[in-house]
């Protein structure tokens, strides 16, 4: 999903590996012509979508899934850009797979609907000349609180360390995220290189230790409204489902700014059926199919020619649809050197074995 880590050597490996791919192998099977194979995370495209898609194109499906970013580029720079007609991650992994040569370039006469993109979510870092990606979904991570039990207030990402609030958070369990918005209370960026500052970041973490009840990536949600924590740090998807359950929670804007990132699809370099492939995403172009894909999954909807078909109460959320004065200021988290990065990591470690076994 959005924001994940990234393991910066795997290119070297890659850009190495990604100009000899240049032909399918012959162990491809023919039948694969009418078969669309996609790669994501579990879960994150709806089935009655894709079998529609089948019904109307004739081409079937097949949906495998990978844990992380990380374990997809890993895939892809092995033997995985011959395997996979359709990729969908996120936003800055995307960029290392389009360096690496592991992406094909889109042929845009096969998308008629490519104008219906809402250029909001083009031209980013990743994809500058909108050569290689389709935007799928974007998003921000958001603290969302519960006010009957917790009596301090909650603004921004530094008030996480008050000691009122022990033993009562689930955080991401992700080291670029955690390290990255504890800089952004020291002043810096999500994407700051800088040694000293990452070092500050990781002795203030360990002030955050008492706080934390437990580590995540997609419970955060459900932990809120159980009452099993009291603040969580979410992704949208899992903030929509805690307000929906419990309308009395409260979303906080991170006063620090927020962080920003966007899933987009990519063709792998080699795929064995990129038409079939092109077809798919000129298919989730057209403006029903892509609101009922993003009411789905829980994002901001990327087709201008979406919204007609979305629910108010959608359009309407501003925490989903965030205020443009709010936004203007949030940041992607994008590519940093890997020893940055192995210093981040050790931090991460280091911090997440003071907590034991939370």
């Amino acid at each position: 999903m959005l924001f994940r880590k990234f393991i910066p050597l795997l290119l070297v490996v890659f850009l190495l590996a990604g100009c000899q791919q240049n032909s399918l192998p012959s162990s491809v099977d023919a039948t694969s012509n009418n078969e669309l194979v996609l790669y994501s995370w579990e879960g994150y495209l709806p089935s009655d979508v894709l079998d529609a898609f089948t019904e109307a194109t004739g081409i079937t499906w097949r949906y495998s899934t990978f844990d992380s970013n990380e374990e997809m580029l890993i895939k892809l720079g092995s033997n995985g850009a011959t395997q996979y007609d359709l990729v969908l991650a996120s936003d800055y992994i995307i960029s290392d797979a389009v360096r690496a040569n592991l992406a094909l370039p889109l042929n845009k006469e096969l998308i008629s609907r490519f104008a219906d993109i809402d250029p909001s979510f083009q031209s980013h870092f990743y994809d500058p000349k909108n050569e290689y990606t389709i935007p799928f979904a974007a998003g921000s991570p958001l603290i969302i609180y519960d006010p009957a039990l917790v009596d301090v207030p909650i603004r921004g990402y530094d008030d996480l360390w008050n000691p009122a609030l022990e033993n009562s958070l689930a955080v991401f369990d992700d080291a670029r995220l955690m390290v990255g918005f504890t800089m952004k209370t020291l002043g810096g960026s999500l994407n700051s290189t800088d040694a000293e500052l990452i070092a500050q970041a990781g002795e203030k973490l360990q002030g955050l230790a008492p706080n934390i009840k437990a580590l995540q990536y997609s419970t955060g949600g459900e932990r809120i409204v159980s009452g099993e924590v009291s603040v969580s740090f979410v992704f949208t998807p899992h903030m929509l489902y805690a307000i929906k359950e419990r309308p009395d929670l409260k979303v906080v804007y991170p006063e620090e700014g927020l962080g920003f990132g966007i899933d987009a699809f990519f063709i792998p370099a080699n795929a064995p059926n990129a038409e079939a492939a092109h077809a798919f995403l000129n298919y989730i172009l057209e403006g029903s199919v892509s609101a009922e894909l993003s009411e789905y999954a829980g994002y901001m909807n990327c087709v201008s020619t979406a919204r007609a078909f979305m629910s108010s109460d959608i359009l309407n959320n501003e925490y989903l649809y965030i205020p443009a004065d709010i936004l203007e200021d949030a940041e992607f988290m994008q590519d940093i050197p890997f020893e940055a990065t192995e210093q981040i990591e050790t931090v991460w470690e280091n911090f997440k074995a003071s907590l034991g076994s939370r």
